[in-house]
């Protein structure tokens, strides 16, 4: 099946003008999966809930419900990070959209990173897989700071997934020495959409890095983009190749584990 990942700017504040954006990329691509960045819907660079509440919408919302009808007429998976409201609670989140609606699922981002602590609260979905019998797919969500907690991917991995996605707004570099560790460590593709641009507030300024990429279960890049390019990357995969966990004749690496060993 062939994945894509959308890396673009999103215009802070403007929800109207970024789901534009990505509902013209998503007519740009023949993939089977599209996966754009975090909180792609809204831009980032908040500094109170009292802010993001103002842009948060809940599952239920107009946002998804655009995007879940998308996802059907279309036959996609959709995978897109926005700001979601539960009741008196703001989180992070990203929602993996499945033709079927009945599948759709939310992921909730579980470690906040720098300033996002007094904008959204701690995620409580922990991780999960579905598996998508249509193209034959297990698929789990991280988003960005995420992936400096090898116990994400890990997770992610014995609950069985061929693919992780996550969607991201990386601002260092650091996170290239992890990525085809993260996917050769637990046999499973990697796709990290970023996004690209600079947002600046008062005294801060964040500049994203783009290089949004993915990665194939034994580590190597598949495919990747540059750090200022608004373009769509994609790649085939198999994920089927992921599954047999055993790389020689006595070892694999999920059976091989000893957690008894691995108490504090």
């Amino acid at each position: 099946m062939k994945i894509a990942l959308v890396q673009f700017c999103p215009r802070y504040g403007n929800k109207e003008a970024n789901l534009q954006t990505i509902l013209d990329r998503l007519n740009d691509t023949s993939a089977e999966l599209v996966i754009y960045p975090e909180l792609c819907t809204s831009g980032y660079l908040f500094y109170s809930k009292e802010e993001t509440s103002k842009l948060a919408e809940p599952m239920e919302g107009d946002t998804i419900a655009l995007m879940q009808k998308k996802a059907s007429e279309l036959g996609k998976i959709i995978i897109l990070g926005f700001i979601e409201k539960e009741e008196e609670k703001i989180y992070n989140s990203a929602v993996a959209i499945f033709p079927d609606k009945k599948m759709t699922k939310v992921y909730r981002k579980t470690h906040l990173f720098y300033k996002e602590k007094f904008c959204f609260d701690a995620g409580n979905t922990g991780f999960w897989n579905v598996y998508y019998p249509d193209f034959d797919i297990n698929i789990g969500l991280m988003i960005c700071y995420d992936w400096r907690f090898p116990e994400a991917a890990r997770t992610l991995g014995l609950l069985g997934v061929d693919l992780i996605a996550c969607p991201s707004n990386l601002i260092t570099d650091v996170w290239h020495l992890a990525m085809p560790a993260r996917a050769l460590e637990n046999k499973v593709y990697l796709a990290v959409a970023n996004r690209t641009g600079t947002e600046e507030r008062d005294l801060d300024s964040l500049f994203f890095k783009g290089e949004s990429g993915i990665w194939s279960y034994n580590g190597k890049i598949l495919a990747r983009a540059g750090i200022y390019e608004d373009i769509i990357i994609e790649a085939e995969i198999d994920p089927e190749q992921t599954r047999n966990k055993s790389f020689n004749e006595y070892n694999n690496i999920f059976s091989d584990r000893r957690p008894d060993m691995y108490i504090l």
